[in-house]
């Protein structure tokens, strides 16, 4: 049996990722898991699954639950998720959580010897060098999690980089990938978290919306297979039926279907190098492709642009829309301002090359802080 950790369990990765571990129970063993601020939800997962140790968001209730259950040990806010991460036990580490607090767990996990099931981008989009330093020098395996880089993943697997002419990664459009950018100006958050195709978490729905997911995907992508920028593509692919293409040398593409259930990377991941058994397969339908539009996504050649430059500029880009997600989702921006903020946010600053650890994290802080007073005080 492998033994897991899960940050971010009550999230939507993290729920279906236990769910995974509820149909395969004889080949997993839950060893910690950070929960949520639904205690409903809390409750129904530790009554489920024995753990050993738990994360809590804050200390409120602490007393509640270690009366409910005395023998598991609880830790609490983001010391707790290291100490989670630190834990003394092997095992596999699946980074569910959302935003940059994904990245000192990760370094954390990493330096104890886990291998990493990575849902949480912001970690490689921050620190993707230091973080691949970091599992050469461990010697641990980075699985990613993403549909879009599970695809990319497989189609890759027995195939060398050298005979790859370009990677694709596809993407949906969002909620509104059939309006214009005029008629951006009047949607709302509501409009905004219908996504057509997936279930996802609030945050990454956003993102979809303004295509700054896939900008954070590219990203992640070149840190994860280590290949340049200009060999990295996205097409829009409204049907998300294909989550991955790989074009080769010699004129033939590989790519991954599946439908649209995250279950499936999760499982890959989790069980790697085997394969689970899946009752479900893509009945294909017809399939269409565009060409991407920057005009219409800007953010997403943004990303682009700031991941080739490297540095700090990858951070302040991911700082920035963090925050500005976090500013539309509470109504005190309209959508449009999100792009306007990071957009602004990283023509003026600074870079810094090949930055320490701490310094991406301190950058982070400050920019998310800047924005928050700016927008606050409005």
């Amino acid at each position: 049996m492998k033994n897991i950790y899960i940050l971010g369990a009550a999230g939507s990765i993290g729920r279906q990722t236990l769910e995974v571990l509820k149909e395969n129970q004889n080949a997993f063993h839950l060893i910690g898991i950070s929960l949520g601020n639904s205690h409903q939800l809390n409750h129904e997962i530790l009554n489920h699954f024995s753990v050993e140790l738990v994360c809590l968001r804050d200390s409120s209730n602490l007393r509640d639950y270690e009366n409910k259950y005395p023998n598991i040990k609880f830790v609490i806010g983001d010391s707790g998720l290291i100490r989670l991460a630190e834990y003394p036990k092997p095992g596999i580490l699946v980074n569910a959580l959302s935003g940059s607090a994904g990245l000192k767990p990760t370094v954390a996990a990493i330096r104890s010897g886990k291998d990493i099931a990575l849902a949480n981008k912001e970690t490689l989009v921050m620190a993707g060098e230091i973080v691949n330093q970091l599992v050469k020098e461990y010697q641990v395996k980075l699985y990613p999690i993403d549909s879009e880089h599970s695809a990319l993943w497989q189609v890759l697997n027995g195939e060398e980089l050298s005979s790859v002419k370009k990677i694709v990664i596809t993407a949906s459009g969002g909620a509104f990938r059939n309006l214009s950018r005029e008629a951006l100006s009047q949607v709302t958050k509501k409009d905004a978290l219908m996504h057509p195709n997936w279930q996802m978490g609030d945050k990454i729905t956003i993102d979809s919306a303004t295509m700054m997911n896939k900008g954070l995907e590219v990203i992640e992508a070149h840190h994860l297979f280590g290949l340049p920028y200009d060999q990295i593509e996205t097409i829009l692919h409204q049907e998300s039926m294909v989550h991955g293409l790989i074009y080769f040398i010699d004129g033939t593409i590989k790519a991954s279907l599946s439908i649209s259930d995250m279950k499936i990377p999760i499982a890959y991941a989790l069980f790697y190098p085997e394969r689970r058994a899946y009752e479900r397969h893509l009945e294909l339908t017809n399939l269409s492709f565009k060409p991407m539009d920057f005009q219409r996504f800007p953010l997403l050649e943004l990303a682009y642009q700031v991941g080739k430059k490297g540095g700090l500029l990858p951070t302040v880009m991911n700082a920035a829309n963090e925050i500005a997600v976090k500013l539309f989702l509470t109504d005190q921006i309209s959508f449009l301002e999100i792009e306007n903020i990071v957009i602004q946010t990283v023509n003026k600053f600074k870079n810094i090359d090949h930055p320490s650890l701490d310094q991406i994290i301190e950058t982070d802080d400050y920019i998310q802080e800047m924005i928050r007073k700016t927008y606050e005080k409005r």
